[in-house]
């Protein structure tokens, strides 16, 4: 594999990897209402259910779920009830008492395995690694399934960076917020609604 189709890749996967999308959003919601280390926990979360999704396309499990829309389904559906799930207990808790400011309290174990969960049960990275991948392999090479896992480190590790960036950024979010008590008050619903949101983002999903 050359430099120039891994920096191409590295490229398109970078502007991919910004583009608003269930990841992304969900780690956005924990850093805003928990802070930037619940952020950064589950986007560690996050990227080891990248890894099953990369070793997944690699052997060709990916494709097995992309012919079959009854799998495509319930890993679907068992996505999107995850995140109302995790919307409810967030709209539950709109009138708890919001102390956010020790994160020593937070339980990053948690964090760590709703990452991971709510990158499983998204069956579109499946198939979005399906699509995308296939545009930078060099057929002609051999060794199909070491560049599909080449590529997939390579995406790893930049949706790492990214997502660590982004609960940096959305850490210093909450914590503004979190000054204004009347906001600070409704953090729990606006995570509920981005959880909601992105849901249904996936229950409406499609091939």
């Amino acid at each position: 594999m050359d430099i120039v189709t891994v920096l191409s890749f590295l490229g398109a996967a970078i502007v991919l990897t910004l583009m608003p999308g269930p990841d992304n959003l969900f780690t956005l919601a924990q850093s805003i209402a928990k802070g930037k280390n619940a952020g950064i926990f589950t986007t560690l979360g996050l990227c080891t259910g990248l890894l099953v999704h990369i070793t997944a396309a690699t052997i060709g499990i990916s494709a097995v779920i992309y012919q079959s829309a009854f799998a495509f389904t319930v890993v679907k559906y068992a996505g999107a009830a995850y995140l109302l799930y995790l919307a409810f207990k967030s709209f539950r808790e709109k009138s708890s008492n919001f102390n956010l400011h020790n994160e020593d309290n937070l339980n990053y174990k948690s964090l760590y395995k709703k990452g991971i969960i709510m990158n499983v049960l998204n069956p579109k990275v499946s198939l979005f690694f399906l699509a995308f991948f296939p545009q930078f392999i060099h057929y002609e090479n051999g060794n199909v399934p070491i560049q599909m896992l080449i590529l997939g480190i390579i995406f790893l590790i930049q949706s790492l960076v990214i997502f660590s960036l982004i609960s940096i950024f959305a850490g210093k979010v909450g914590n503004f917020l979190r000054k204004n008590n009347s906001i600070a008050k409704k953090i729990n619903i606006i995570q509920g609604s981005l959880f909601t949101l992105i849901g249904l983002k996936i229950a409406f999903s499609q091939k």
